[in-house]
């Protein structure tokens, strides 16, 4: 199962749906700023299944605010971050997914692309898909045995 995970596009969607025709993955996976932006994923790619929750600058929201994915064998926690103060740490996000019973939580909000494991829960942030110096996505690949696998990826702009 591969992952395409984007976050904080902040209308800027060019970059992000050539990274997709790139890639062409199982699954899609927009983690808020703007939820709006995944309309055009949604035009784009029909088939692909997309999940998306909304961030700190999403008003009137299409998204809810989290959501449990299924990645294979593995749970995913997905949110914008803001609302986990992953701004300050990343203690209360990764106890919130192993409480519900997630191995993998994806987050954004920071614009800052990082990976790492705290307690039972891999934590990724793709970075910002479309606002910045540095533009990134992360492609997250879960095999049949529960193992992960991810890769922060750049984007042209």
């Amino acid at each position: 199962m591969r992952a395409a995970v984007f976050s904080d596009t902040h209308h800027n969607t060019a970059p992000m749906l050539e990274a997709l025709r790139r890639c062409r993955p199982d699954l899609i996976i927009h983690l808020g700023d703007h939820d709006r932006d995944t309309l055009c994923i949604e035009e784009e790619f029909p088939d692909i299944p997309l999940y998306r929750v909304c961030g700190n600058c999403d008003f009137a929201p299409i998204a809810p605010l989290a959501d449990i994915v299924p990645l294979g064998p593995v749970k995913a926690l997905i949110c914008h971050g803001h609302s986990y103060g992953v701004d300050w740490g990343l203690d209360r996000l990764a106890y919130a997914a192993e409480e519900r019973g997630c191995a993998l939580a994806l987050f954004g909000h920071t614009h800052h692309a990082e990976q790492q494991q705290l307690g039972g829960v891999q934590l990724v942030n793709p970075g910002t898909a479309g606002k910045g110096r540095r533009l990134t996505w992360a492609l997250v690949e879960v095999l049949d045995n529960g193992g992960i696998a991810v890769s922060i990826n750049e984007m042209e702009e």
